[in-house]
């Protein structure tokens, strides 16, 4: 299954919006370097669809704010 994500880093709070079946928008508070908003965002999408983190895998768009993850 794969999921869109739209990761907003460095926000005011962390909060996570599902707009679609297979899109979500995450607020994540962590900083755009390193990898830490992509860590975070990945670690917000697994609280919100109950799954452990290391179920879900980036599979496009490390550097972007839009991104695609699968869900194994």
């Amino acid at each position: 299954m794969f999921i869109k994500l739209r990761v907003h880093p460095d926000s005011k709070r962390d909060k996570t919006v599902k707009r679609s079946a297979d899109t979500y928008e995450i607020w994540t508070k962590a900083r755009p370097e390193r990898g830490q908003a992509n860590a975070a965002a990945l670690r917000a999408l697994a609280l919100a669809l109950g799954v452990d983190t290391k179920k879900i895998l980036l599979i496009k768009g490390a550097r972007s704010p839009a991104k695609i993850v699968k869900i194994l």
